[in-house]
């Protein structure tokens, strides 16, 4: 079982996420940046939980429930003007590429979508 991947591209959307972001304008860059923000990286922790822990069930189903909160913000910032069409497009690929590689995982490990 290898998880690797979407450790990778998750730290890769981070880093371009967290400046991104940064350059929001100040009356969004405390409610929709920090929240963004606060998406992702909960996100990453619940990944890294998972990889540790031996019921991972729990955790991936938490961790879905964060990409897609992420996915909600990064539409309102698009919505709002505070990313670009381009930036849109590449971030909702990047987040797309994220939420395959935990559908994957989530599958291995015997997680139903919510959508079955």
């Amino acid at each position: 079982m290898n998880e690797i991947p979407i450790f990778a591209k998750t730290y890769d959307l981070l880093r371009w996420l967290i400046p991104a972001t940064l350059k929001y304008p100040r009356e969004h860059r405390f409610a929709l940046a920090l929240r963004t923000q606060q998406a992702a990286f909960e996100f990453n922790e619940l990944i890294v939980l998972a990889r540790k822990t031996r019921d991972k069930r729990e955790l991936l189903v938490r961790a879905d429930a964060h990409l897609e909160q992420l996915r909600l913000y990064l539409r309102l910032g698009h919505d709002l003007q505070l990313l670009s069409l381009r930036q849109s497009e590449y971030v909702r690929r990047e987040v797309g590429a994220v939420g395959a590689l935990l559908g994957e995982w989530m599958k291995r490990v015997g997680v139903r979508s919510s959508t079955e």
